[in-house]
């Protein structure tokens, strides 16, 4: 039985306490047809009390038996009601009260004692990119016999220039095979009221590129649900107490503590110790601008720095686990049929933003490189799942350029293009990171591989509207 359902029971139980109260008012009164109302009324809530708990429980549960025994005492005392002079209603008000009562609180031990409470767990992810944020928690919730657990990609929207809602995508179907899908459509959580939902997007209308669907904003699903639990979908860079740029770096870095999901969420799971920290005292600095009444101390309790599943997924995935396509392994392979060294490309929206065209000629100058080297080394280009989402609605003047420099890549099909899910496929089979500072730079680093940062300003002038071999 789900812990809604139970209260929900309870609720019915408590009423019926109350009942036994005004029959014993109406006896009191001598109201003897009222009193045999009421008793009637008592019955009808208790069979139907019953088979509400015989839909959920089967027919064995030890709480119908008490429930029947119930249903007899409340017909035995309608019958001695029944019989009773009108003074002898008066005189067995409280006799038949305390009966009643006694055989209602078995019923109600019973459902306290009796009956398992199973809770229903849903995860409501959006980018199948970013399904990593949550994938360990969905399979730990799956292997716990008193959960029910559902995953249910949601749809979101491309944002317009003007920030309004452009063309929508679901990508149910770009899920690992071994995760049970629920049509969005079908799992209604207004009516279903799950008792945890967990949550990977933070920033609802605060976006500038995307949005979930406005069904499945924070401030609505905290209204169905006892707890809201975000899990942020990047890693961030633990910044240490003693280094002499950490304001700097933090200032950068501290609206990732306080937006939407944030706000809303009852749970909040960061990194590590230190991220838990920062993340407290920006959100009560933040909350101290808005007039906003919050403590350090309820912020304690809500936010969690325990790890992420991002790191989880790395560093359990291995190599034999993988599917690499066949496309793949011919540009991995050298023509003496050994491996390439695999270079993971990440190209980030953050960089975008700040450098733009500089940002362009650096891709291109670094695929040029990379071409001239084809034979010695694989590029494995991995770029941000939300970059050509951003060109459209914060820099529309490049998008045509990035397109077709993409689009050349793609179709010269001498390095790997990898616009799929699944980030930590490029992790585990690449031996090197290169490209722009991100969340994924804090991620690789725990593989233990090199890590290189590209810098904007330098390129290796072999870029331009030709890169020949």
């Amino acid at each position: 039985m789900r812990q809604v359902q139970r209260q929900e029971v309870l609720s019915i139980i408590n009423g019926l306490q109350q009942a036994h109260g005004e029959i014993r008012a109406a006896m009191e009164k001598k109201d003897k047809t009222s009193a045999e109302t009421m008793l009637a009324e008592c019955q009808e809530f208790a069979i139907e009390l019953g088979e509400a708990i015989e839909k959920t429980e089967g027919e064995g549960c030890a709480t119908i038996s008490h429930l029947e025994k119930y249903c007899e005492v409340l017909f035995s005392v309608f019958q001695e009601l029944n019989l009773c002079t009108v003074e002898g209603v008066s005189g067995n008000a409280n006799k038949f009260y305390k009966t009643l009562k006694k055989y209602l609180l078995r019923v109600e031990n019973s459902v306290k004692n009796d009956i398992s409470i199973c809770k229903e767990v849903v995860f409501f992810p959006y980018k199948a990119s970013m399904w990593d944020s949550l994938e360990s928690v969905y399979y730990a919730a799956k292997q716990d016999s008193d959960c029910e657990v559902y995953c249910v990609p949601i749809p979101y929207f491309d944002l317009n220039a003007d920030h309004s809602f452009g063309t929508m995508h679901y990508e149910g179907h770009e899920y690992p095979k071994n995760v049970e899908i629920i049509d969005w459509k079908t799992y209604d959580f207004e009516e279903r009221r799950p008792d945890i939902v967990f949550i990977h997007n933070p920033y609802d209308e605060w976006n500038h590129v995307t949005s979930v669907h406005p069904r499945y904003y924070a401030k609505n699903l905290k209204n169905y649900t006892s707890c809201l639990v975000y899990i942020p979908y990047f890693i961030l860079k633990d910044i240490e107490r003693d280094d002499p740029d950490r304001e700097y770096k933090i200032d950068n870095m501290k609206h990732f503590c306080f937006a939407p999901g944030t706000i809303y969420a009852n749970k909040i799971i960061v990194q590590s110790e230190e991220m838990r920290q920062i993340y407290i005292t920006e959100y009560l600095n933040e909350a101290k601008q808005l007039n906003i009444p919050v403590t350090r101390k309820e912020l304690e309790k809500r936010i969690l720095g325990i790890g992420s599943p991002k790191i989880d997924k790395v560093l359990n995935t291995r190599t034999d686990d993988l599917e690499i396509p066949e496309q793949w392994k011919e540009i991995i392979r050298r023509s003496d049929g050994e491996h390439k060294k695999i270079i993971l490309y990440n190209t980030g929206v953050s960089s975008l933003l700040a450098h733009g065209d500089k940002w362009i000629d650096k891709i291109e100058d670094v695929l040029c490189f990379f071409r001239r080297n084809k034979e010695e080394l694989a590029l494995l280009w991995r770029p941000h799942p939300l970059i050509e989402n951003t060109l459209k609605s914060m820099r529309p003047e490049l998008l045509q350029r990035y397109l077709a420099i993409k689009d050349r890549y793609i179709v010269e099909d001498w390095g790997i293009y990898d616009n799929t899910p699944e980030l930590d496929r490029a992790m585990v089979i690449s031996d090197a990171y290169y490209g722009d500072g991100s969340s994924i730079v804090q991620l690789y680093q725990k593989t233990g591989k090199a890590i290189m940062i590209q810098d904007v300003d330098i390129l290796y002038g072999q870029s331009g509207d030709v890169c020949e071999d």
